[in-house]
């Protein structure tokens, strides 16, 4: 569940992200007094290198800077959704159905931390294989979710 802060610059982002040809994937404030950070996650068909951060960052500061996530300094950075991808919304939980995920829930039935594969979408549930056990979990309910980084050893080189 994001915070009011993180969803007014979803909203403001995702419409500009997609004029200039990338995809929103997902917002997030953290860090402490001291040292706060505004992380923003883009991709775009056929992946996003460096020179597309660095063009993205020419718009994405200025919006950021002009909502005022917190109040006195903090830390911008533009990155990739990399190998453990946020998932944020039903669009992208459905888009890696089959994949290994890690998600962070209000407590379910004594428990907010799974860790499985996302079977489907049913409606506005995620259905989680775990352990040869299927799991409802309300959309509504989920904190935070992650593609589980899958990293092949026995594989040459780098894809």
């Amino acid at each position: 569940m994001k915070s009011d802060k993180e969803l007014r610059l979803i909203s403001v982002l995702e419409s500009v992200a997609s004029d200039n040809g990338f995809e929103l994937i997902d917002v997030e404030l953290s860090g402490s007094a001291n040292n706060r950070l505004v992380r923003v996650y883009l991709d775009k068909e056929g992946g996003i290198g460096i020179e597309d951060i660095t063009e993205a960052n020419r718009w994405v500061d200025p919006i950021v800077e002009e909502h005022e996530p917190f109040s006195g300094s903090f830390n911008l950075e533009v990155s990739s959704p990399g190998i453990d991808r946020p998932l944020r919304t039903l669009e992208h939980f459905m888009r890696y159905i089959g994949e290994e995920a890690r998600i962070t829930t209000v407590n379910i039935d004594g428990r907010a931390h799974w860790s499985g594969v996302l079977e489907a979408i049913e409606g506005t549930d995620v259905i989680m294989g775990i352990e040869g056990q299927s799991y409802r979990l309300p959309y509504e309910k989920i904190k935070k979710a992650h593609l589980k980084a899958r990293i092949d050893f026995n594989k040459k080189g780098v894809e």
